[in-house]
């Protein structure tokens, strides 16, 4: 810690979280922002919680925290309307004021204050470096019984494959997923932000097309515990990401349209009232479309002003 508030000079830090019905998590989230990283050592100058539409009682929860909340919508008023966590860190960027900036999901359990020191360090410490990627052990936790690697399922059966069939400057980053990551904000604001499950494969991508793969590095963060998402999630989230590289390899030129044939994902779920009787199953379709916003850069002009009545 030290070594970071000496290097930070002049520098600000800004914390971003994106949360959707994180009522549970994100205030003991924010309040270990404030009080180790605020309060006891002045390393981070704003900790943001952007609301993605929660039902629940996140934004309250995270602003009696300490953060300030603002809401995706509000955030993102006048432009179309995009669904997903990609568009809420998008806004969150847009809200931030640092030079850089730090993502961080807002499910995390048994929080811990290097989650950003590890990640801003590099940054401050290092002007050569622009992205900072987190990776961890991501123990799963199934039936009482512990699996200290299972975590990474998409990484290892989506993005990893594709990720080094396509792009093997990247194979060497141990979890191209991770939900924690921080970045100069005049990097981040060159490129765009897809508004699905996408975003971390296509900023993996995107910047390393924009500032080379010696810009980017990753830090040993430890250990992640956070809640774990159905299969069938996983399959909705595998969709967004291949449908992120096809057209990433389209900007390429190593395919021919923009996107593939259909973007229609059908999903089979055992029992229910709906159940097909000759299948004992019912069938789900979801529209995996992924959408983006363009770089920050060339719509700023086009963001609300930041005032206290953004605040939810």
């Amino acid at each position: 810690m030290p070594n970071a508030l000496a290097a930070k000079g002049g520098q600000r830090v800004s914390v971003v979280l994106p949360a959707r019905d994180e009522q549970n998590t994100v205030g003991p989230i924010v309040a270990t922002i404030r009080e180790y990283l605020m309060e006891n050592a002045p390393l981070v100058d704003e900790v943001i919680v952007v609301d993605s539409r929660s039902v629940d009682a996140t934004a309250q929860v995270a602003r009696e925290a300490g953060a300030r909340v603002v809401s995706q919508d509000e955030m993102t008023r006048g432009l179309p309307r995009l669904e997903g966590k990609g568009d809420a860190l998008w806004a969150g960027l847009a809200a931030a004021s640092g030079d850089v900036v730090a993502f961080i999901d807002a499910d995390l359990q048994e929080f811990r204050p290097h989650f950003v020191t590890g990640l801003v360090g590099p940054l401050l410490a290092d002007e050569s470096i622009a992205f900072v990627k987190g990776f961890y052990h991501r123990p799963l936790v199934r039936a009482g019984h512990v699996e200290p690697d299972g975590g990474g399922r998409v990484t290892e059966l989506t993005a990893r494959p594709l990720l080094n069939f396509f792009w093997p400057e990247l194979a060497g980053f141990v979890q191209p997923l991770a939900g924690e990551y921080a970045g100069r904000r005049e990097v981040l604001e060159r490129v765009p932000f897809v508004s699905g499950y996408g975003v971390e494969t296509a900023l993996l991508v995107d910047l390393l097309e924009l500032v080379g793969l010696d810009a980017l590095a990753q830090v040993d963060l430890g250990e992640r515990k956070h809640r774990h998402q159905s299969t069938e999630a996983l399959g909705r989230m595998s969709a967004q990401i291949l449908l992120t590289v096809w057209e990433r390899l389209y900007r390429r030129g190593h395919v021919t349209a923009p996107r593939p044939p259909a973007t229609t994902l059908t999903q089979f779920r055992r029992g229910g009232g709906d159940a097909r009787p000759a299948l004992d199953r019912q069938i789900l379709t979801t529209d995996v479309t992924v959408a983006e916003r363009p770089p920050l850069i060339q719509v700023r002009d086009r963001m609300p002003r930041q005032s206290p009545s953004m605040q939810v």
